[in-house]
């Protein structure tokens, strides 16, 4: 019989632990028999410490209980080893403290105090104390045995869970039952059901053949099916019938894509602010901009026929392989009338989108913070009551869960039917981009999200059911009031602030705003505040809810619903003229805007003919004059400074230098990296007062220069090189979607060689600028010598020093004009 060891308490009598089958009440035979059983019995316990220290304190402890508890005796017995490890855990606990005291933390800290614990070891009243990184104690255990001779049980080995370490103890070997000399083996020589020992009488051969024969027969069909059921799984994801090529989307004409932005656009044309009344206008723009799941801002397009909604997938590549294709048959093989169907995805680049069906009312967002829709209760029973079935059977499929339901992904067809959109594709919907968790749309995202995925560090995409269920019921706070989502009555806080009181999970749990009197019936809010319970198990299914929605929305079940939506049709119908004309305004506004942008871009008599749709005629000019200019040590600047110091120090530079051109008769042409490119003399000629205009704007420029301060380098001084030159050149429009104003021709090569070829805060000027200079009399120029430049050879050049006082009077040349 094989040795039983079982883990036990130390018991706390010393004759009881030595002689456990003896019971002083029992009758010989029976202390006998219990005896020859305990034979085979061995005991883990932990190890008692033998040192003086510890008999020390035992005795201390037993003196305490007998002086605090009158009726209480430990007896003979030692005192058991758990009041020394209760003893050591509070030594742990000081010595935790104490560190955590010392560095500051606040003794309410308990995880901290905790971590402090873990990994430490430290001598204790029970001997070397080891704590592991998980907390736990590396105990001793003692393996007892009984005596043969005493009949008594006594220590036979020990095991040192510091070292990791089994002793035998020494002089003192274990008895094993039934006088072997070895253990016993695993398993009995006939088995413990005896099935090794054959019978007397075999078992027929024939009927052994025929068993084997239906196994063999059962287990090929088994395989056989596995086998099919694999190979035809296996063909239709090959097949990839999923794919749809770019090609094979349909845009329409300017016009018709407009009317299908209308149509997704229309529930949302009168919008109310949905978002707390701190948030800027400005902000709350860019996040509606930036934010994919909006129906109203999702690309439209013709597939086989029908109008399919197309969301870009923003990932630089996609790698197919077998979990991402058996993740798209899963979300394709799904029917529901209230989950948006998935069409297709097209993955080849830079085109990669997703393809689903198109629901042209825009999401529930959309409808909600439409003042102009009217909704009365039975109608919102119905839009929750079509939420609930869309994510009952979301929750059945293979799908499991949603993950990031809010109110932007519950879209809205055409029939006013609810249906629930971007679940699943996780892998395809992952971008490359990393979401900044401080920027206003990450908090704005996490308002919906469960407290429990929040304090994840690595959040699953796909969530959790009971997640989607705290998601739905800030979707039901949105629909009972209005408001925006996460509506807090008579508060005005922010996202942020928001997240981080759900987040901390202090009690009362921080919820949104949810009175029972603002509902038609107490169920209702009773229901929405069971959904975001703080503990997920409190929560219902939405198997559940759909039976508890169901009795709310009585009416709506009975088929009134048709004639609600009927007069809310009427309703919008009658307001969409003044709505027209509002967004008429609106656009006129846009338009004027736009024009205002293109006349900064180009020349207002170039930007006027591009506006009337005529086409632009390159023209040459005879005589203009070029500058150029760049920042000396601008690349060495650079690699010394944050791209966002760079931008900052150019757009102080341009922005000083674009004030001071707007004060001469110049055309700012462009601007790449610290260059900075002027001409005068074009569009609208001016004889040949385009070198004045230059001269002077250079001086003004070099001027200006020496007051910029580098906010990130205050001691720098900016050093600018400037070169100018005249001649004749070539201008024009190039290009249709981002027009520019292009100059060509051999003067502007020379312009670009005299600046490259200058110095340091000097005005470097060719000598067929020097020769229009000189007309005017006024302006101061120094030779400069010979410079070789590539294409031109030795060039004569000159330095602008600057111009004579106004009382100066330059002599009399009838040629200037």
């Amino acid at each position: 019989m094989s040795h039983l060891v079982f883990p036990c308490i130390p018991p706390s009598s010393k004759e009881a632990s030595e002689t456990p089958w003896f019971r002083a009440s029992d009758t010989k035979e029976r202390n006998e028999n219990a005896k020859k059983a305990y034979e085979s019995l061995m005991t883990v316990t932990l190890r008692k410490p033998v040192n003086e220290k510890y008999q020390n304190f035992s005795k201390q402890v037993k003196a305490r209980a007998e002086k605090l508890f009158k009726n209480f005796t430990y007896g003979e017995g030692e005192v058991n080893s758990f009041v020394g490890a209760f003893h050591d855990a509070v030594i742990l606990y000081a010595i935790a403290l104490n560190e955590s005291l010392a560095d500051g933390v606040a003794i309410s800290n308990g995880s901290e105090i905790t971590r402090r614990m873990w990994n430490r070891t430290f001598t204790g009243i029970t001997g070397t104390v080891s704590i592991d990184k998980n907390g736990d104690r590396n105990a001793d255990y003692s393996l007892l045995d009984m005596d043969p001779v005493s009949s008594k049980f006594r220590v036979v080995a020990n095991y040192y869970g510091n070292r990791k370490q089994f002793e035998a103890e020494p002089g003192v070997d274990i008895h094993w039952a039934g006088d072997r000399e070895s253990p016993p083996p695993d398993t009995p020589t006939c088995g413990f059901d005896g099935s090794k020992c054959p019978p007397d009488k075999p078992f027929p051969v024939y009927l052994i053949v025929i068993i084997v024969l239906l196994v063999l027969i059962l287990v090929v069909l088994i395989v056989g099916f596995f086998v099919y059921r694999y190979a035809k799984l296996e063909a239709e994801l090959a097949e990839m019938n999923w794919k749809v090529k770019w090609e094979d989307i349909l845009f329409g004409s300017p016009g018709k894509n407009k009317k299908l932005e209308r149509q997704g656009s229309r529930m949302s044309l009168n919008r109310k602010n949905s978002y707390n009344s701190s948030c800027s206008g400005d902000t709350i723009a860019a996040h509606l901009s930036n934010d994919g799941n909006r129906q109203l801002f999702t690309k439209t397009g013709y597939y086989k026929g029908a109008i399919v909604a197309i969301k870009l997938i923003n990932k630089s590549n996609i790698t197919i392989h077998k979990p991402l294709l058996m993740e798209i048959k899963r979300i394709k093989d799904l029917q529901n009338d209230h989950i948006v169907r998935f069409v297709g995805a097209c993955i080849d680049p830079p085109h990669q989108c997703i393809i689903t069906e198109y629901c042209p009312k825009g999401s529930l967002q959309d409808v909600l913070e439409n003042e102009e829709i009217k909704l009365d209760w039975m109608f919102r029973y119905s839009i929750m009551q079509d939420i609930v079935r869309g994510m009952a059977y979301l929750h059945s499929s293979e799908v499991r869960s949603h993950g990031n339901l809010k109110s932007t992904n519950c879209v809205v067809d055409s029939r006013f039917v609810v249906k629930i959109t971007d679940f699943g594709l996780h892998q395809l919907r992952t971008t490359d981009d990393v979401l900044d968790e401080e920027s206003f749309a990450a908090f704005q995202r996490k308002l919906w999200t469960a407290p429990e995925l929040v304090r994840m560090a690595h959040r699953p995409p796909e969530g959790t059911q009971k997640g989607d269920v705290y998601s739905f019921a800030i979707i039901c706070q949105e629909i009972v009031y209005r408001n925006g989502v996460f509506y807090l009555q008579n508060f005005d806080i922010s996202p942020q602030e928001i997240g981080e009181k759900v987040l901390n999970g202090m009690k009362p749990y921080f919820r949104p705003t949810m009175e029972a009197f603002d509902c038609p019936c107490d169920e209702l809010a009773g229901v929405i505040k069971r959904c975001w319970a703080e503990d997920p198990v409190d929560r219902p299914d939405f198997q559940t809810l759909k039976g508890q929605i169901r009795k709310l929305n009585r009416d709506g079940d009975k088929g009134n619903i048709l004639d609600n939506l009927l007069s809310r049709m009427e309703q919008y119908a009658n307001n969409l003229e003044a709505l027209v004309a509002e967004r008429t305004s609106d656009y006129l506004e846009e338009k004027r805007k736009a024009e205002d942008l293109l006349y900064n871009m180009l020349p207002r008599s170039v930007a006027t003919q591009l506006i009337r749709g005529e086409s632009v005629m390159a023209e040459t000019y005879e005589s203009v004059t070029i500058y150029f200019s760049d920042i000396c040590g601008f690349t060495a600047l650079s690699a010394e400074s944050t791209a966002m110091q760079v931008v900052d120090l150019l757009n102080d530079l341009y922005t000083a230098f674009d004030t001071v051109v707007s004060r001469f008769d110049v055309y700012k042409v462009e601007t790449i990296g610290d260059a900075y490119m002027v001409v005068s003399g074009l569009p609208m000629r001016n004889g040949n007062l385009h070198a004045r205009e230059i001269a002077r704007m250079s001086i003004a420029l070099l001027r200006e220069t020496k007051t910029i301060k580098v906010r990130h380098k205050p001691d720098y001084k900016l050093k600018l090189r400037i070169g100018i030159h005249s001649g004749s050149v070539c201008a024009g429009v190039v290009g249709l979607k981002m027009p520019r104003y292009c100059l060509f021709g051999d003067t502007v090569n020379t312009a670009s060689r005299m600046e490259s070829n200058g110095e340091p805060l000097k005005i470097h000027v060719s000598p067929f600028t020097k020769v229009i200079l000189d007309d005017f009399g006024v302006f101061q120029l120094e030779l400069r010598g010979g410079v070789e430049m590539k294409g031109k050879g030795t060039v004569t050049t000159y330095w602008l020093l600057g111009e004579n006082p106004p009382e100066y009077q330059p002599p009399t040349n009838h040629n200037i004009l």
